[in-house]
């Protein structure tokens, strides 16, 4: 009888660290993808919802306008300009206001965040007016602006400082007061003054509370500089829209509000790069807020 044979079973190989890992960045990148499928079939299906119920008359597209008008409405402003001059100095005009506006509004919401968190003196002395002042619905302060400044960028660049101050204060004041005291306690003992446990202690660690603000605070400085805009100026996007809402033209204020998003998604995505820069040390996850 011909020998038994023994079937020895190998036992399956271990998966090791490094294929967990790429098994992970394939998981995050198939992931990645479908969201960014998923979003640009939702607008491209919105878009064409939109502009097919328009040319059926489902809605009216005088007063809602459609995508091809406005396509065809933000093509003519970049190849032949506005009634207000060229469309790049309409957009450079209002995102000027607003930058100028969002560092004035930052530096002051920082500063003063910092101070009144370190210094409880200071923050009971003025914290009972800082709560009045955010209390009043900022954006009727335009108007006042409009009436001391005039016409041209100061009275936009003021309307976007009050907007953007109050967010940006609030985080960095929080910031300031989260700080772990067994740092602040420990750099005392090693001998560090106010100044330095202030600058080498309390902001790097209410950075990320700061950064949190600043990615709204510049849509708030995009929507003061409109708003002044809109109520009186020479130039700008909010021009644009107030001169297009005057003629009854919607597909200009549809076209205004595109340029607009696009602005703010830019400068959106800045500070998201500038952010992962700063802070390449947080885990991804941490990072993204889960």
């Amino acid at each position: 009888m011909p020998p038994e044979t023994v079937t020895v079973a190998k036992s399956p190989a271990r998966t090791g660290p490094t294929d967990r890992s790429r098994a992970r960045a394939r998981a995050a990148r198939h992931h990645k993808l479908l969201v960014h499928g998923t979003r640009v079939l939702l607008l491209v299906g919105l878009i064409g919802l939109w502009e097919g119920l328009a040319r059926a008359a489902v809605i009216d597209p005088f007063n809602f306008s459609m995508p091809s008008r406005i396509w065809d409405q933000m093509s003519q402003w970049a190849l032949h300009g506005t009634p207000q001059g060229s469309l790049w100095e309409q957009i450079w005009y209002t995102l000027y206001e607003a930058l100028l506006g969002w560092v004035i509004g930052v530096i002051g919401g920082v500063v003063l965040g910092i101070a009144l968190g370190r210094i409880r003196f200071l923050a009971d002395v003025l914290g009972p007016y800082i709560k009045v002042l955010n209390a009043l619905p900022r954006i009727v302060l335009a108007p006042i602006f409009l009436i001391w400044f005039g016409l041209g960028p100061a009275s936009k660049v003021a309307s976007a400082v009050v907007l953007v101050f109050f967010p940006v204060f609030f985080n960095a004041f929080q910031g300031a007061r989260e700080v772990d005291r067994n740092l602040v306690a420990n750099s005392r003992i090693l001998g560090a003054s106010n100044r330095q446990v202030t600058l080498q202690v309390v902001i790097p660690s209410a950075t990320s509370w700061i950064f949190t603000s600043l990615h709204v605070s510049f849509g708030f400085a995009l929507i003061g500089a409109i708003v002044g805009e809109y109520i009186g100026a020479t130039k700008g996007l909010g021009l644009l829209v107030s001169a297009s809402q005057g003629t009854f033209n919607a597909a200009g204020v549809y076209a205004a509000m595109v340029i607009l998003a696009v602005v703010a998604l830019l400068a959106e995505g800045l500070l998201a790069f500038l952010e992962r820069r700063l802070f390449r040390w947080k885990p991804a996850d941490a990072a993204d807020g889960r």
